[in-house]
């Protein structure tokens, strides 16, 4: 998904400078964790993306 979004500001005219990955820490998948993502139908991630664009 985040490549999706970064390929719709390329479409209109962004240039991407950089992609900085975050970590996210204590991502740890536990019983109440799992069951939990599994009641509310979402998912732990592990890193989130943090797009820098210029506009041309």
């Amino acid at each position: 998904m985040a490549y999706k979004v970064m390929q719709n500001f390329i479409d209109v005219g962004f240039k991407l400078k950089e992609d900085i990955i975050k970590h996210q820490w204590n991502c740890k998948t536990t019983p109440f964790w799992t069951q939990k993502s599994k009641d509310y139908n979402f998912l732990l991630i592990m890193h989130e993306h943090l797009f820098v664009f210029e506009k041309s």
